[in-house]
């Protein structure tokens, strides 16, 4: 009787870590990240650690649930021991980003929240400026698709452009009327995250403007982040 006994007790340990597993999968979600610009990505995601993509590739990325960003590096460099820099996005010069560590301005950036409710959140947010277009979206035709694809870097103001990208106005400025959060009474749009605003309506461009562009899902949703949707750079 006892070799029934342990296949009881396997049966057992089997059934209770498949309990818990379902939940865990129930609230998954896989990102598509694809490259459709001329040039090379180093695509970065906080959980997902980092990903060359050459044009035309796709980096698939599951993500158990929790919050994330994902954003697009340019013109990085690094070793082989995956040490290095990059012109726009750079996470501490690391190939893999770590941590709650997210990318140096300027750079565009997917926001996500995996929950076990009923509903995830995403948005993409300029708060670190502008570097790549990109649209965000779900594999659901019933949510929104995110487009910020307007011509941001060469229409850029002279005070906001960067190498390989424009700048969002508290990291040139500094002062609290452009880095204020949702805090302060008297945080606002300016001229300059309008600018932003206008290259990309779906996005938010201020911490305030937050709170009116960020989507719904469903749980259960899969996602898709394409950088260089039209094409190019």
């Amino acid at each position: 009787m006892k070799p029934f006994k342990n296949l009881s007790i396997s049966f057992f340990y089997f059934f209770v870590s498949t309990l818990i597993f379902i939940p865990l999968l129930a609230y998954a979600a896989r990102f598509d990240i694809k490259n459709n610009c001329n040039i090379t990505i180093w695509a970065a995601a906080v959980p997902g650690g980092g990903r060359q993509i050459n044009p035309g590739g796709t980096w698939s990325l599951e993500v158990t649930r929790g919050n994330g960003h994902i954003w697009a590096r340019t013109g990085c460099s690094f070793n082989g021991s995956g040490v290095g820099t990059c012109q726009t996005g750079d996470c501490g010069g690391l190939f893999q980003c770590q941590g709650r560590g997210y990318g140096a301005p300027p750079h565009t950036l997917a926001e996500f929240g995996l929950s076990i409710a009923d509903s995830n959140l995403y948005d993409i947010s300029l708060v670190k400026g502008f570097n790549v277009p990109m649209i965000f979206s779900s594999t659901s035709l019933k949510c929104t698709s995110i487009d910020c694809t307007g011509d941001l870097i060469r229409n850029c103001p002279t005070e906001l452009k960067a190498p390989g990208g424009c700048y969002n106005p508290c990291t040139v400025f500094k002062t609290e009327e452009y880095c204020c959060d949702a805090s302060i009474t008297n945080c606002k749009a300016t001229n300059y995250s309008m600018f932003l605003k206008g290259g990309c309506p779906g996005a938010y461009s201020f911490p305030v403007d937050g709170k009116l562009t960020q989507y719904m899902c469903p749980s259960g949703n899969n996602f898709n982040v394409v950088f260089c949707p039209l094409g190019s750079l």
